[in-house]
């Protein structure tokens, strides 16, 4: 969620940073006393001090450019670097890998969440909800944290912020796990979510599914994993990724029945929403909104023009919707306003004005997982806002 490039020029030149390339010419990364070995299994060529390296260099700006290219999807030539899907996904697991070793490292980890929460700030967005799979965290000596010293690291960067930031209403986690595993590590995971979500009831806002849908599990055949929370009679939301597809009739987009069914929250993407004409009544009715991700649907080539983008006829048609941002760091983007900016040229149509936009950000209040004492107190700052907009707007000479 953060820059790649503050990535970059702060923490890849930060003491006791190795790196190595896999056989497959995938960057690893890992903070050290000394080079770390390799895990058991995993081959990688000799791990070498990011520091030292440099200094060999004549240039080490040509040097940062490749680390960037390697921790985002951006490309001058697309269509042939990417000629299909399968090529896209391939691309956004490695950068996963790249620059896991980075970011988990403690002290890293903790200024990463405080850089990406600073930049969103600086975009206007004054609360967050993101999915994690709260990976272990490292430190130096080798330490690793559990998923308890994750959260509270995020709760307490999110409160040294809101120190800073008053006006800032915070953040809160979506607990997430991969769709490839087995029903019994997802069981696994629910359980764990349930536990994290008692413990952290002020910042764990519910569990997802999350991967590529058409290579991993639908929710149906997590069903048994999913209903753990309606047999203990503990509430969980559901914000799962569903219908993330052009296609019609497979296992991928009939997840949106299931996620209905399931009585999701929100839903992820929801691309194939408009070919289930029963289930697209149903979350209009319930006031069940889509998580809609321009920029993300762009680049996996789901769709290229977005004034084709089913969320056009959805929004024609007043149905409930957030424009999320997914992961805009790979995407070369930074924040939210990006996807709004796509979302209101292009989904939007001729007719979308001010109207529109005070809609969508409206949504993302009255969509989210904060109280309803806390979304009336956003509402009143956010009004404020928007009125300050306004008259900028109107006094601004033309």
């Amino acid at each position: 969620m953060a820059s790649v490039e503050w990535l970059v020029k702060n923490v890849t030149y930060r003491p006791h940073c190795y790196f190595c390339i896999t056989p497959e010419g995938i960057l690893q990364f890992r903070f050290a006393q000394s080079a770390p070995r390799n895990p058991k299994g995993r081959e990688c060529s000799n791990w070498v001090l990011l520091g030292d390296h440099r200094k060999k260099l004549k240039d080490t700006t040509e040097f940062d450019k490749s680390l960037l290219r390697a921790f985002t999807m951006v490309t001058k030539n697309p269509e042939k670097i990417y000629p299909n899907e399968d090529a896209l996904r391939t691309k956004f697991q490695y950068i996963f890998l790249s620059i896991s070793g980075l970011v988990h490292h403690a002290p890293v980890f903790k200024d990463y969440i405080f850089q990406g929460l600073k930049e969103f700030h600086q975009d206007n967005v004054f609360f967050l909800e993101i999915r994690t799979m709260l990976w272990p965290v490292y430190e130096l000596d080798g330490e690793i944290h559990d998923k308890l010293w994750v959260v509270r690291a995020y709760q307490e960067v999110t409160d040294k912020f809101k120190r800073t930031h008053p006006e800032f209403m915070g953040l809160r986690l979506i607990f997430s796990d991969y769709r490839t595993k087995s029903v019994a590590g997802i069981a696994h995971s629910i359980r764990t979510a349930i536990k994290l979500r008692e413990i952290f009831s002020d910042i764990i806002a519910g569990f997802d599914l999350v991967g590529r849908e058409d290579t991993g599990f639908s929710l149906y055949y997590y069903k048994e994993a999913l209903m753990i929370p309606v047999m203990y009679g503990v509430k969980l939301p559901y914000f799962f990724h569903a219908g993330e597809t052009d296609w019609y009739g497979t296992s991928i987009d009939r997840n949106l029945v299931d996620a209905v069914i399931l009585n999701a929250t929100r839903i992820g993407h929801g691309f194939a929403l408009t070919k289930h004409p029963v289930v697209k009544a149903y979350t209009r009715n319930k006031d069940i909104p889509l998580e809609v991700c321009p920029i993300s649907n762009q680049v996996m080539k789901l769709v290229s023009d977005m004034r084709n983008h089913p969320a056009a006829a959805l929004m024609a048609c007043g149905h409930p919707m957030v424009i999320s941002s997914d992961d805009p760091a790979v995407f070369g983007a930074k924040g939210l306003s990006y996807d709004f900016y796509e979302a209101f040229m292009g989904i939007g149509g001729k007719r979308a004005d001010l109207r529109t936009l005070k809609q969508l950000v409206t949504n993302s209040i009255k969509y989210s997982s904060l109280s309803k004492t806390e979304k009336d107190l956003f509402m009143k700052v956010w009004k404020l806002r928007w009125n300050q907009f306004i008259d900028y707007l109107a006094r601004k000479p033309r």
